[in-house]
């Protein structure tokens, strides 16, 4: 690949200048069988040329009569040079925790790759106590090293702190597309430990910091570094449509009511969104909002988020992962120096860490796949068994959030399945665990509220008209001959909506 500076200007400690290699070079020092941390959260700071040498390694070794796979844990999804290539390759015999490539889905459900599919908050700690096996190598981009060795983290922090510290061997790719104006955005907190040496973590503001902006790498671990200028891969954001503006609309209109009525400050609380074009139409929504000096502490910096900075609306924002779409990571890329101040990137051990979340009274936004008469939400399962993406952070933050929010889109398909259905196919967020639920048709507040006035709210609220005849004929017949009355199911009808859209394509009534 093409350098865009000399080394010197990013690999400032003279005696790692000689680990230098060609990520070919790099690639072949990964054992087969190994097990690899690599860096990268969404599609942001994860290597793009060592993870492609080695599917090419894969590949050669498969047709020589010597196939071999590894294992992968990351901090969440990454790009298709990572999680694209080694799938493509069959190169990838488990992997953790999340997982948004397209390729690596259909193998996963196919059951031809192992996936764990696991809290974010969690994944450093349970590395930590050994229940994951023994990491072999990391694998993690840095934007530069310093004179003195440190590590100057790139767009995303994700778990990188951890494998640095656990990994046997570390390759480093060092990103010359990654700004140098990222240098001290990063907070990097070495305190945590396990029980029972656990202390309070000392963060009680989002724009707290608390570590240090560069990670620690025992200089002798180091076996190989590559330089690459290469772009992170996040897809563009579309335009908020009439259905994402309408969800925004009424989730602000809530806000609105809530400050009214003393139960948020006019500022709000520190706000958590998660990734997709809906939560980032909710962002964009807040720009003409008349709330002011806001915070965010979150997963991911979307366009929406930066917009909120840039203009001042946003006094702060903490997360673990820029996930800006292509135009918006160039932008940042020549105006980073702007958020100095503003933005801070944190390991996802405290991005996502349920006592802080809990302790700052964030407002959790999330989305979902569907959502069930009484509250409970599928985010993973599209019909029970096939996994779309994981769970991510959602449950990090829904449980511990001030306020939990989930938004969708109140059909898909079209208009052909509906998004509210008796019960969900799968459970990952059961009803006490969702507060708000929004749709582009209304807004449904479930505090305080037992089963059956959450069924009826649900329905008139959220669900689309298309659906709302079936979905109160299920919920009158349900009362009329379900075993119990507290949450009343049918429990051979209830799971037919799903089955009726293998069959017709469609989950309408018959």
């Amino acid at each position: 690949m093409t350098i865009a500076q000399p080394i010197a200007s990013r690999i400032g400690d003279p005696t790692l200048r000689n680990r230098v290699m060609s990520a070919e070079d790099a690639a072949a020092l990964v054992a087969p069988g190994s097990t690899i941390g690599m860096s990268g959260f969404t599609g942001s700071g994860y290597p793009k040329s060592v993870p492609l040498a080695l599917a090419a390694r894969i590949e050669a070794e498969h047709a020589a009569g010597n196939p071999f796979q590894v294992k992968v844990w990351t901090g969440a999804s990454t790009g298709p040079e990572l999680d694209g290539a080694l799938a493509k390759a069959g190169g990838i015999e488990f992997r953790l925790p999340y997982n948004s490539d397209p390729i690596a889905r259909e193998k996963i459900n196919a059951g031809e790759m192992n996936y764990f599919d696991m809290h974010l908050s969690q994944v450093a700690p349970m590395a930590w106590q050994g229940f994951l096996g023994k990491l072999d190598t990391a694998i993690v981009e840095v934007s530069g090293i310093t004179s003195d060795g440190q590590l100057i983290p790139s767009s995303s922090i994700g778990n990188n702190k951890t494998w640095l510290d656990q990994a046997e061997k570390v390759i480093l790719e060092v990103n010359h597309w990654q700004s140098e104006a990222l240098r001290g955005m990063h907070d990097i907190y070495y305190g945590t430990a396990l029980p029972p040496h656990r202390r309070p973590i000392p963060l009680s503001s989002p724009n707290d910091r608390i570590g240090q902006p560069y990670f620690r790498c025992d200089p002798k671990k180091i076996v190989a570094i590559v330089e690459t200028d290469a772009p992170d891969r996040n897809a563009p954001f579309k335009a908020p449509d009439e259905v994402a503006q309408s969800i925004a609309g009424h989730l602000l209109d809530f806000f609105l009511h809530e400050v009214s009525k003393g139960r948020l400050p006019p500022q709000l609380l520190p706000l958590q969104s998660g990734v997709g074009n809906v939560a980032n139409a909710v962002l964009t929504g807040l720009m003409n909002s008349p709330f002011e000096n806001m915070t965010a502490y979150t997963e991911v910096i979307q366009d929406g988020m930066l917009e909120l900075l840039d203009a001042g609306k946003l006094r702060s924002a903490s997360a673990t992962s820029l996930s800006l779409s292509p135009t918006a990571a160039e932008w940042f890329n020549d105006h980073a120096y702007r958020f100095r101040d503003k933005l801070i990137l944190r390991p996802q051990e405290i991005s996502n860490h349920p006592e802080i979340v809990r302790r700052l009274g964030c407002i959790a936004m999330n989305g979902l796949i569907e959502a069930d008469i009484y509250g409970a939400v599928n985010s993973t399962h599209v019909m029970g068994s096939r996994i779309q993406n994981g769970i991510g952070g959602s449950g990090d933050f829904a449980r511990n959030a001030y306020v939990s929010v989930f938004m969708t889109p109140s059909t898909a398909k079209n208009g052909k399945i509906s998004a509210i259905v008796p019960k969900v196919a799968h459970v990952d967020h059961i009803a006490q665990d969702v507060q708000i639920l929004v749709t582009e048709q209304g807004l449904a507040d479930l505090r305080g509220l037992a089963p059956k006035q959450r069924a009826a709210l649900i329905i008139e609220n959220c669900a689309h008209p298309d659906f709302r005849p079936a979905l109160r004929d299920y919920y009158k017949r349900a009362m009329e001959g379900s075993y119990g009355k507290h949450a009343p199911h049918l429990l051979d009808e209830a799971l037919s909506w799903h089955l009726r859209f293998v069959k017709t394509g469609s989950m309408q009534a018959e």
